[in-house]
């Protein structure tokens, strides 16, 4: 079921076993069995939803199993049980809430347009519009990228006098992040960075920002 950005309501003499996707807002009174993509999912007292979930954000006062994905908050409220394999980017439990889980949180993610230019043989600063990460549950100073690969140039800090290994999140968004072209006749060149948060989460493989190199 494709349900675009309506919201569904799954009554309590109600059962639903399959595919829900894509929709805004899930209310959960009865039983849903399967796989489940909504920006909210709302597990009513009664309710239970049993299955693989990926929502932005859960309020959990009924009964919520499987294997979890959520990006932003998980809420749990007295009345409220999470049982599972469950990813969550901010967690808040009422007393009398239940969660018996394997706990992990939502890793970092890396986003932007991956791509710079730069004069041969200059500088160029990284705004966020070329790379930024999120995290749902860190702060910018926590976010902290590991350069581990560069071709025809490095990464540099404001201040510092050579290249950078590792660079924060803060860093970029105080516009201290910069490229230096080493001035070859390559015109293209590149880094690689991973993104970890202050857990050890990290974005996954290595991303590549590509440096367009002009006259």
């Amino acid at each position: 079921m494709s349900a675009g950005n309506r919201t569904i309501v799954v009554r309590e003499d109600t059962v639903i076993k399959g595919q829900i996707r894509d929709c805004r807002v899930i209310e959960i009174f009865g039983l849903v069995e399967g796989e489940l993509s909504s920006e909210t999912v709302i597990v009513h007292p009664g309710g239970r939803f049993n299955g693989v979930a990926k929502v932005l954000d859960a309020d959990v006062r009924g009964q919520l199993e499987g294997r979890i994905a959520i990006k932003n908050l998980m809420h749990i409220a007295a009345s409220g049980s999470v049982i599972g394999n469950v990813q969550y980017g901010r967690l808040s439990v009422e007393p009398g809430g239940l969660l018996s889980a394997e706990v992990r949180n939502v890793p970092p993610e890396i986003f932007g347009d991956l791509t710079i230019e730069v004069a041969s043989g200059r500088s160029v600063v990284i705004t966020t519009d070329d790379l930024s990460g999120f995290d749902a549950d860190g702060s910018a100073d926590a976010l902290v990228y590991s350069v581990v690969g560069v071709t025809s140039g490095y990464i540099t800090l404001a201040g510092a006098h050579g290249p950078s290994r590792t660079f924060s999140q803060r860093d970029l968004e105080g516009g201290r992040v910069a490229f230096v072209h080493d001035g070859s006749a390559n015109r293209r060149a590149s880094f690689d960075v991973v993104l970890t948060d202050a857990d050890g989460a990290t974005s996954g493989a290595p991303r590549t920002v590509a440096v367009m190199v002009g006259g």
